[in-house]
This record gives C-alpha cells, structure tokens and sequence, in this order.
C-alpha cells in the first residue's frame, strides 16, 4: 500500500515537499490615478482599492514600495474625453504626469502602463468608432502613439489592452522608430469578453456607452483561438504574453505555459476579486485561505507573474501563505 500521508505528517514535511510557492516578487498590484486634487474615491464594487488623486498616491505608493511586491499596473482617468482619446497621448495627460512622479519619488518601482483608449474616449470603447463599428486599423496610431508617450513618460514596461489585430507589431515599431527599443511589451494577447470585468468599469470610469466589446475581446467559449492569438503576438514582438480573466480561464494559461517559453502573467480581475471579498465579509468564508488558494492555482497552472487586487494583502500574509 502507498503511504502517501507519510508526506503530509506535519507542516515542515509539507512544506519541504510543497510543489508550487508564491514569492511576493510574482505579484503586480492595478492603481487608478484620477485626474484632480485632494481625492481619494473608494470604488464600491472594490473593498478596499480607491481612486487616488496625484496629491493623495502617496498613500498607496508607498505601502506599495515598501511590501517587496514586483509593481504596479497603473490606469489613468482623465478629466477631459473625447472621441479620439486625445488625453490618452497627451505627455502631460493624467497618466503621464503619475508615471513620472511616480519614477521620480519611487525609482526602483516597476511601472506597467496599460495602453488602451477606453478610459480616455467619451464613447468608453476600446478604439477609434464610426458608424457603432470600432475600427481596427484607425485605432493602432492612436495606441502607438499613447505607449510612445507612456514609455518617454518613464514607464517601464508597455501593456496594450485593447485587443485590435496588429497592434503589437505597430506599437513596437513605434517604440523602435522613438529609439524606445529597449521597453518591452507585456500584450494582453488572450483577453476574453468577461462578466467579470463589470467593477472594474466603475473603478476605470471605462464602461461603454453603447453596445459592448465582443467584436474585439474574445469569447469566452474559445480556447484554441486564444492559444492562436498568443501566437500571434509573439511573432509580432510580444516579450511577455498576458491571459485575463484568470480563475475560469486555467485551463488556458495551462496550455499557454506549456506551448510557449515567453514570461506568462495572468490577470486576477476585479470581479474575481469582488466574489472573494463580498463573500469574505458575509463571514462566509475565510479570506486569506480562500485568496490563498485561488493564487497558487494560478500558479500551479503555469503563471509567472498574477496581476491583482489582492497584492498587497497577499505581501502582508505571505508567511502564512501556504499554511
């Protein structure tokens, strides 16, 4: 007979033979940087994440510099939008501005910049639209030109979002043409049309004003066209490849991990992260544990690095992450 209980005897033998850790150097934390003064926004669908004015970051910048976590994910929310998402390559737009405080006060920080139009358009959708259609090949200047100026900002990596065919090869021979050759480009290659997006949308200010986003993000009923798109942003530059959402995708960041060597993150959305805290202050379940379980099968599925709202409570339990 197996004694497989043999290993599992005490918490020093399960710890010795534990497959799968989380170091808190995996984890990059989403902040929301609203343009104006003295604002502090608590987002109600978000226990616990707000937007933060310029003046007030402080308050999380350095909790975040000081947790030993990878970085930041930052989005921008500007004052001012339009229908060409003009705030959104403005070098002295809201994001621009944060990047360079934020590089200035805080130089070891990682910074990843989001480069996508729907914070920034007055439509909410995620390219350039005529006629109710988002068009594909008139937004690609628009995005290059945004992760061109995020880059000059100071931003050191370049993430684009918005899921429109080509846009990594345009951004990267942006970066290129800028001599920005050495920012790499994390792509949201598999980015699925989710319901678990929906607080994210108060937090990003970014919700639609019409229609949705299916005719660019992908269905969620599709694995093989997602491992497709990954493919295909590799071929187009992509130095890191991203799956979002994450817990109802592991079955695609599995066979991401196994089919491609480029770093794999995996975005722990703002819904997934609802559910857990919602649920958490019912008293229905136990916060750490279940945030604890949830983070490690990520990990087992094959993520090197977890985009999440929960970065920070995950620093401060990391300890006692796998007891």
């Amino acid at each position: 007979m197996k004694r497989f209980r043999r290993l599992r005897a005490n918490e020093n033998i399960r710890s010795l033979v534990r497959e799968t850790r989380i170091d808190k150097g995996d984890l990059i934390y989403p902040i929301f940087i609203v343009e104006g003064e003295n604002i502090k926004n608590p987002v109600e669908s978000m226990p616990g994440v707000y937007q933060y004015s310029l003046d007030r970051a402080d308050e999380v910048l350095q909790e975040i510099n000081n947790s030993g976590i990878a970085g930041i994910l930052i989005f921008g929310i500007p004052k001012r939008k339009d229908a060409e998402a003009s705030s959104a390559y403005d070098d002295n737009g809201v994001t621009q501005c944060a990047i360079r405080y934020i590089k200035e006060k805080y130089p070891s920080l990682l910074v990843i910049a989001d480069v996508c139009l729907c914070e920034y358009t007055s439509h909410g959708h995620c390219g350039v639209v005529c006629g109710g259609e988002i068009l594909n090949d008139e937004t690609l200047p628009l995005l290059s030109k945004m992760a061109v100026s995020l880059a000059k900002a100071g931003a050191d990596i370049i993430a684009p979002s918005d899921m429109m065919d080509g846009r990594v090869a345009a951004i990267r021979q942006a970066l290129d043409s800028n001599g920005l050759i050495n920012i790499p480009i994390l792509s949201y290659s598999a980015k699925f049309a989710s319901a678990y997006y929906s607080p994210f949308r108060d937090a990003a200010q970014s919700a639609p004003e019409f229609g949705d986003r299916k005719s660019y993000q992908m269905d969620y009923a599709n694995g093989k066209e997602a491992l497709r798109e990954i493919a295909d942003d590799i071929a187009e530059g992509a130095d890191m490849v991203m799956v979002k959402p994450a817990l109802a995708y592991l079955d695609v960041v599995k066979e991401a991990s196994q089919r491609f060597d480029l770093p794999l993150v995996a975005y722990n959305v703002s819904g997934e992260y609802a559910m857990v805290k919602a649920a958490s202050e019912k008293g229905w379940i136990d916060e750490k544990k279940i945030v604890s379980e949830n983070m490690i099968a990520i990990k087992r599925a094959g993520a090197d690095i977890i985009i999440t709202y929960h970065a920070l409570d995950l620093a401060k339990w990391i300890d006692e992450y796998y007891k």
